[in-house]
């Protein structure tokens, strides 16, 4: 009749006792269970010592995580002092969580999950900050909050998660912790001593083999005899420069220990330390990457959304050589701990090259693990229809009525699902939604929305520098890229191809001179003649301007400021190219471009889909072609030396019938361009100025000199390999390491 927090109220004023059940279940776990933290503000002002039980219960994987933070936002909204006393203890649980996850003798699944979720918890709180009284009224309730620049003022920027400079970080941090208050030191702590275990692997990455014996028998001296008993690291119990001098410390004595032994066990102790050694990055790399994960999480919730922390970024930059190492070895780490990679494009940069090392099927999971993660449902196979859910669609009208209805439903529940219905019809299911998909994308390209024009191969689509003779144009090209980025968001394939020029525009990958080639081949070719030719005495007479086709009309563009009067030299004339690429490729279409990226990005974020080139991205809209291999040797011509019957010319058509599929389309990207063979088979494929069939020319063999390709005439140069087994390796490495490479040698 009172309810749980009156109840509670009347019970303890009454000196009720504070027992638990027969079941060992507390009031305490009854209310946090259930998210009350009114009645828990009542418990702990009766029996403060329930302040710290509710602190410790952060690391109970048993209690849901949003009934805990459901009490300690509404505590910490009290006042300022319990808001920094909750920061403050919930800072030292996770610093002490933190050590033992940097452990080696602990459990790395327990640890690394009740690490990252105190500080998830901590980070809520910290975002939430205290309450101002307002008339007497209880605090948590109706309060303005206090501005947070008077929060941080409270204990000059409230230190558990400040920045500091990393040279001071580095060359005082004894002490700097000294000084620190309370509340700074016990995360600061934890950072400090990840940065020792950094430092202290870079250290070893640059030693040889011999020296590294040092570092293993301190990373793995509870394997020793005289250490089994011992606390694991005591070495990084602490950060600073104690932690330096007990580090040379047992350097010292692991040395003495050896001495002592015999020259049998030293040896075979020097060897296991060797072998050992190797494996050091791989024990340790996924707790150290967690406690990284946890550091950038604290830092991350001090910044405006979409800012990443300066201090953040100045500390990745200092250990680059140490996380490239942790994401050569094991590059699901980025999705597993390295979420500012995803965040972060800056940062991101820095490992691309890795990233996109790693085989295109791993991506793939990857992309779409992470796409989907935390999505209500997502392990539910037959999740109930909601009837307003279902988009409704009219088929004599089926472009314009799915924009309609695309363009009203919500975001967030698309993603989970769709439900598509035709009018006056009654079937539904996935096979409704791939013939939806299926039509909508033929829709896209048709010629009477004036969106895309057909490239000059006649198989591929490129935005219509003319599409504003439609009004809507610019709704369509939104709506456009909605439906491509469903697609990708449920797998489903749609069966359009586009440039590769665009794919690379949803990519934000910059095109180059022999993208225009799909338009125009007869002007890349020209492009191609003057970046090839001297230019310097020839008269052409060009200047940084151009005349351009605008609804029929010439007009004359400048492709940089007063770029009618600049002529165009020996010395400038790449930057020509580059600019006249960017006029014809970019900047006619960027309106559309924008558009159609403000669709796609609803559904898939630009962070996750630039883990794909332009020739994936094509692969994951449109899917894998089948690829007849009769067909392609029955249209494939011999020059340079080679002829049909030569042995080399054998193996090659061997290998490529024991190719898989997927790297059939990599071959036929790799010399092609394309990952599609047109309508009506390989004696339709085109060159840069017309039909023209796969070509194989012959090239003197070196050792280890991989294949290359010139995919402007679909021209494999392959060399004259002294056996199969070596013409398939090189094969596949040119395929799978540089397979978009034109100059690989």
């Amino acid at each position: 009749s009172h309810g749980q927090r009156d109840t509670a109220q009347i019970l303890l004023m009454r000196g009720a006792k504070y027992l638990p059940d027969k079941n060992g279940v507390t009031p305490l776990d009854l209310c946090v269970q259930g998210g009350y933290g009114e009645t828990c503000e009542v418990l702990i002002q009766y029996h403060p010592r329930l302040f710290q039980t509710i602190i410790q219960m952060t690391q109970n994987e048993d209690l849901r995580e949003n009934m805990l933070r459901q009490v300690l936002e509404h505590l910490s909204q009290q006042s300022e002092s319990q808001y920094l006393k909750i920061l403050t203890s919930l800072a030292e649980v996770a610093t002490t969580n933190g050590h033992k996850l940097l452990s080696l003798s602990s459990n790395y699944e327990a640890q690394m999950k009740s690490l990252l979720r105190i500080v998830r918890i901590f980070c809520h709180v910290f975002r939430i900050g205290p309450s101002s009284p307002s008339n007497g009224n209880d605090m948590g309730y109706n309060g303005n909050k206090t501005p947070r620049s008077q929060v941080f003022k409270v204990r000059k920027v409230y230190d558990v998660v400040r920045r500091i400079d990393v040279k001071e970080m580095n060359f005082t941090k004894h002490a700097f912790i000294n000084q620190t208050s309370h509340e700074q030191e016990p995360l600061e702590l934890l950072w400090h001593s990840l940065d020792e275990w950094l430092v202290l692997i870079a250290t070893e990455l640059m030693k040889n083999k011999r020296d590294s014996a040092n570092i293993t028998s301190i990373l793995l001296k509870q394997k020793g005899p005289d250490h089994q008993d011992a606390t694991p690291m005591p070495a990084f119990a602490a950060a600073g420069t104690e932690g330096r001098k007990e580090l040379s410390a047992d350097v010292g004595e692991s040395k003495k220990y050896d001495a002592g032994e015999s020259k049998t066990y030293d040896a075979a102790g020097k060897q296991e330390a060797c072998a050992d050694c190797q494996d050091v990055i791989s024990m340790t790399a996924n707790r150290l990457s967690a406690v990284i994960q946890a550091f950038y999480m604290c830092c991350s919730c001090q910044m405006p959304p979409g800012m990443t922390s300066p201090r953040f970024i100045e500390f990745v930059c200092k250990h680059d050589d140490v996380l490239k190492c942790f994401v050569n070895r094991n590059p699901k780490i980025i999705f597993d701990h390295f979420h500012f990679l995803l965040e972060c494009p800056e940062l991101m940069s820095r490992f691309m090259h890795i990233i996109k090392a790693q085989p295109f099927k791993d991506r793939c999971e990857w992309f779409y693990e992470h796409l989907h993660a935390g999505q209500p449902d997502s392990d539910m196979v037959h999740r109930p229809v909601n009837e307003n859910d279902i988009l409704l669609v009219h088929r004599d009208s089926i472009f314009r009525s799915s924009c309609e209805v695309v363009s009203k439903a919500n975001c967030a529940k698309l993603k989970q699902g769709i439900a598509v219905r035709f009018h006056g019809e009654e079937g539904m299911g996935q096979g409704v939604v791939r013939e939806w998909f299926d039509i909508l994308s033929s829709e896209i390209v048709n010629p009477d929305y004036a969106l895309f024009t057909q490239s000059a191969d006649g198989t591929t689509f490129q935005p219509n520098s003319n599409s504003s003779v439609n009004p809507d144009h610019l709704n369509y090209f939104r709506f456009a890229g909605q439906i491509l980025g469903l697609a990708l968001n449920h797998r489903q394939l749609v069966n359009i191809y586009f440039t590769r020029s665009f794919y690379k525009h949803i990519l934000g990958i910059p095109v180059n001179y022999q993208d225009v080639a799909s338009i125009d081949p007869e002007y890349a070719k020209n492009l191609q003649w003057i970046l090839d030719n001297d230019i310097s005495d020839l008269g052409l007479e060009l200047t940084f301007s151009v005349e351009t086709d605008v609804f029929g009309a010439m007009e004359e563009v400048p492709l940089k400021p007063g770029g009618a009067s600049i002529l165009v030299t020996q010395e400038n004339k790449a930057e020509y190219v580059q600019l006249v690429t960017e006029l014809r490729m970019t900047r006619a279409i960027q309106p559309q471009i924008n558009a159609f990226l403000q669709g796609f990005h609803m559904f898939i974020p630009p962070s996750l889909i630039q883990l794909f080139d332009e020739y994936e991205l094509e692969l994951l809209l449109s899917g894998m072609p089948e690829i007849d291999v009769n067909d392609w040797l029955k249209n494939t011509e011999y020059t340079s030396g080679y002829e049909r019957g030569d042995q080399v010319i054998q193996w090659f058509w061997d290998v490529v019938e024991e190719l898989t599929q997927e790297e059939r389309v990599l071959l036929l990207q790799f010399v092609t361009g394309s990952s599609r063979v047109p309508h009506g088979g390989f004696a339709h494929i085109m060159g840069g100025s017309g039909l023209q069939n796969f070509t194989i020319a012959a090239v003197p063999y070196t050792a280890n000199l991989l294949p290359t390709s010139s995919t402007c005439i679909n021209m494999l140069k392959l060399p004259e390999y002294p056996s199969k087994e070596i013409l398939k390796d090189r094969l596949l490495v040119a395929l799978h390491c540089g397979s978009y490479g034109y100059t690989m040698a």
